[in-house]
């Protein structure tokens, strides 16, 4: 569990840098120039990502600690859940399209939803840890970036009905090549019981 809890000290630590300390961010910025800083913030981020990868693997199969145990019918509604996660997460980065202009910050909605669909389907100590961060952090960044928004003025173009076309076809596209393959091949677990 160290080690879990580590990665997400550095991971969101790193992405909560902008809403945390804004100053230092900036002074990182000037002091490094634009790709040094984000090249740092790669690296590190990265590091913080593989280490709460292989602790979260490492806490779910050594001795985990189970809180609650989630029916096997769960997965249903959390298959659900994740549609709109997908979409919201291709909405982050189609520009022009309506779900960003209206929520501003779709990868952090995506993040909410996906963070709690999982905390409804995963009842051990370590999935606690992982989501329950996960779904922290995303709210809290939300609502600051919302408000950052808000109080700049800042709006998000909308370049024609296409752009949403292309934000839902792909999110569904990437939805079901998570539940045929890719949910077993990274993590190791099916995604939709049967």
């Amino acid at each position: 569990m160290t080690l879990l809890i580590t990665g997400l000290i550095i991971f969101l630590g790193m992405h909560s840098i902008h809403m945390l300390a804004p100053d230092f961010r900036q002074a990182g910025m000037q002091k490094l120039g634009t790709w040094g800083w984000k090249g740092i913030f790669a690296v590190i981020s990265i590091v913080g990502f593989v280490l709460l990868v292989i602790g979260y693997g490492e806490a779910r199969s050594t001795d985990p600690t189970w809180l609650w145990q989630s029916p096997a019918w769960m997965s249903h509604p959390v298959a659900l859940l994740m549609i709109p996660a997908m979409i919201l997460l291709v909405a982050a980065y189609v520009p022009g399209n309506r779900m960003k202009a209206r929520i501003g910050h779709p990868m952090l909605l995506a993040t909410k939803i996906w963070a709690l669909a999982h905390l409804l389907a995963n009842g051990g100590l370590h999935d606690l840890v992982l989501f329950g961060a996960f779904l922290a952090w995303a709210v809290a960044d939300f609502i600051v970036s919302r408000k950052r928004d808000r109080a700049a003025g800042k709006t998000y173009p909308v370049a024609g009905v296409g752009r949403d076309i292309t934000v839902v076809v792909l999110g569904l596209v990437l939805y079901g090549a998570f539940v045929a393959k890719l949910h077993v091949w990274l993590m190791g677990v099916v995604p939709i019981s049967t």
